[in-house]
């Protein structure tokens, strides 16, 4: 049923007869729930690798350093390579899976990407619940990232097909909220598992993401597929099918023959690789290059990764540390409702101004606060009321990367490319409101800067309908 039928205004681009239906919004929570996977294990492991009971048997060097009698370096309480391993092995098999993930997007579709992601994960989450040495726990954190690899992949892909253009950021944004949401529930998780006086708590925590991964690959299995990608494959008439579905109107023509003129167009570039770093893609190729890497510069996975080890390392208590963590992803969750607000009506640009900002100026307090405690050797004591202090500012730093560089991180890359290099701008990354993806051009066109890269061939192209 559709939430009522209207012509979308689509900013500079056309206008598109349709509105937003039940089924698309069903389609992209579903879809989203790639974004829980990612958050439970994000969140799940920094509170994980706090706990005695995981270390002792695991890391017992780091262990020793924790409950040692001398004088611990504050900065080192966890420093052990072996640990950095189990920890960062995720993101590594991650950025590998997500280039395979690529072509396995744009030749099998989306949801084929996404099911195989879910699937993945799964096993790997199994096989960390069930480790009895460290060789599992890496191998299952593999596994994990290959998941995250193809989740991360095509799900920002999928929704920015299946929405409306007027609304693409908010249902988009849908999956950076599961991401909030994972990593939530994975701090009360860890925070209850945590009290299991057996010491098995850890396998609790660690196994549960089995749970999201579930979700995801079975509603995966009932999703349907884009338009965009039934084309890619040759099927119009199925492909106009389920845009007249998704829009809740028979008048698609002019959406639908938008999506042929893509496709055709797509369809004759063979190398979507080759082509992406060709002159005129180069504005997409800077932004889905430089997006994501100045948004793992803005220190998140420290934060969000490590809240529970960095907490304890400041001097917080194992409850404290928990439960601080806990605070900060509550306001992740928050802040990213406001971003699901804002994103389509103040636009990319001003989220990512003001959130930037604002992030700067709350590392800055907190690393003269950190210097002036412990110094450059790492010896020194917090007091509650300076602790207090770092964990609201700490709690700022995080609202202003979820209503902007986290969300947007992802929304931005998946809505900028052409379908001829979607795959390969989305693999690449793992601001512009109210305008079809498929007119993008026409955006970098107008720009002062960009517009030298893009011809009016390119323009005309891809706007113009046949008689």
């Amino acid at each position: 049923m559709a939430g009522g039928g209207y012509a979308a205004d689509q900013g500079d681009g056309r206008r598109y007869e349709g509105g937003v239906t039940a089924f698309v919004v069903i389609t992209c929570l579903v879809a989203a729930m790639g974004g829980l996977m990612f958050g439970y294990d994000i969140g799940i492991s920094g509170g994980v690798t706090a706990m005695d009971s995981f270390l002792k048997p695991f890391f017992p060097h780091v262990y020793k350093k924790q409950h040692g009698n001398h004088e611990e370096n504050m900065y080192c309480k966890f420093d052990d390579h072996v640990l950095t391993l189990f920890t960062s092995s995720l993101y590594l098999a991650a950025l590998i899976a997500s280039f395979f993930a690529s072509a396995t997007t744009r030749r099998f579709g989306r949801k084929m990407s996404m099911m195989f992601g879910g699937l993945v994960f799964l096993g790997g989450a199994i096989l960390n619940g069930a480790a009895v040495n460290v060789a599992m726990l890496i191998v299952g954190r593999l596994m994990l990232g290959v998941g995250v690899g193809f989740a991360n992949q095509s799900v920002p892909v999928y929704l920015s097909e299946m929405a409306p253009a007027n609304l693409r950021g908010a249902l988009n944004m849908g999956f950076q909220m599961a991401i909030t949401i994972g990593i939530l529930a994975a701090n009360l998780i860890n925070y209850g598992t945590s009290k299991i006086k057996s010491g098995w708590g850890w396998r609790i925590s660690l196994g549960l993401a089995a749970v999201p991964a579930i979700i995801f690959t079975i509603g995966s299995l009932f999703l349907p597929d884009t338009p965009n990608s039934i084309l890619e494959r040759g099927n119009h008439e199925k492909a106009k099918k389920m845009l007249q579905k998704i829009r809740g109107t028979n008048n698609v023509d002019e959406e639908f023959q938008d999506l042929v003129d893509a496709t055709m167009a797509a369809k004759q570039v063979e190398h979507p690789w080759r082509n992406f770093t060709g002159r005129k893609y180069r504005p997409q190729l800077i932004i889905c290059t430089f997006i994501p890497f100045f948004q793992q510069l803005t220190g998140i996975n420290v934060i969000m990764f490590y809240a529970p080890v960095l907490f304890k390392t400041l001097g917080f208590g194992d409850d404290a540390s928990l439960m601080s963590a806990v605070i900060t992803g509550v306001v992740n969750v928050v802040a990213t409702m406001v971003s699901v607000y804002c994103v389509d009506k103040l636009g990319r640009k001003a989220l990512f101004l003001e959130g930037g900002v604002q992030m700067i100026i709350c590392q800055v307090l907190v690393a003269v606060i950190i210097g002036r405690v412990f110094g450059t050797g790492g010896e020194g004591e917090m007091s509650k009321s300076v602790s207090s202090l770092v964990l609201f500012l700490i709690c700022a730093y995080v609202a202003a990367f979820a209503w902007s560089w986290g969300p947007l991180g992802w929304l931005v890359p998946s809505e900028i490319c052409p379908l001829e290099i979607r795959s390969a701008g989305q693999a690449t990354n793992v601001s512009t409101k109210n305008v079809p993806i498929e007119e993008m051009n026409q955006v970098w066109k107008q720009h002062g800067f960009w517009s030298k890269y893009v011809s009016n061939d390119d323009v005309t192209a891809r706007t113009s309908s046949p008689p």
